[in-house]
């Protein structure tokens, strides 16, 4: 009898020990995750939507400061957005491939080193598993160019409606401001970094930035340079 009923209650036990089990493996892998993975497309998405945002936010700014047209701030801000995305596809693609050509070159060597003829197979499956992790420079390029792009039209599509020159300026840094901390919101989020700490220096860097232009083009263009 005391048999049968250790044998039910074995029986019992797989289901709670699997789930307990599923959900420790859960956690650990949650826990032990490497986030700084991540960090090669958080740099093209994230940091390039901030980079867009700030360099054509103050761009129109710097502009504004000399020029009250609409016309002119929106032309000069979507130079900017053109000109930034090419800038950083170029520079992405550029940076990438020459990360692509360390690695294969890596690569060559080990696979030199293991040339044995017993560790041909060994030597076959590394291959394939490496070069389905080599970066791709058009990726990075185009998620480079795509999030320049984004965070650009944060400052254009606030400005492009409004008339009055004081207005379209606190609106754009208004909107600068918003976009600015759900940037350094979602790349501390995605990065597992402080959130606090990540948005306001992201927050305090694009104002300072939109500042230092448009006070240095006020001086610049008030001394009838």
């Amino acid at each position: 009898m005391s048999s049968n009923q250790t044998s039910l209650n074995r029986a019992k036990l797989p289901n709670n020990d699997l789930e307990q089990r599923a959900t420790t493996l859960e956690i650990e892998a949650e826990d032990t995750f490497d986030y700084s993975k991540r960090s090669q497309w958080l740099r093209a998405a994230v940091l390039g939507a901030n980079d867009g945002l700030v360099s054509t936010a103050s761009l129109m700014m710097g502009i504004g400061a000399v020029k009250q047209d609409l016309k002119v701030m929106i032309l000069s801000g979507f130079a900017g957005l053109v000109a930034g995305a090419c800038s950083m596809a170029i520079g992405e693609f550029v940076s990438v491939y020459s990360q692509l050509d360390i690695e294969v070159a890596q690569m060559k060597r080990e696979r030199e080193r293991m040339s044995g003829s017993d560790r041909e197979g060994v030597v076959e499956d590394t291959n394939e598993e490496e070069k389905e992790g080599l970066p791709n420079p058009l990726q990075a390029a185009a998620a480079s160019a795509l999030a320049f792009s984004v965070g650009a039209m944060v400052p254009l599509l606030a400005a492009s409606f409004i008339r009055e020159f004081r207005v379209r300026i606190g609106v754009v840094v208004a909107a600068v401001t918003v976009a600015l901390v759900v940037f350094g919101w979602l790349g501390a989020v995605l990065g597992k970094a402080p959130v606090l700490r990540s948005s306001l220096r992201v927050l305090f860097g694009g104002w300072m930035a939109m500042s230092i232009t448009f006070g240095l083009t006020k001086l610049i263009g008030s001394s009838g340079l």
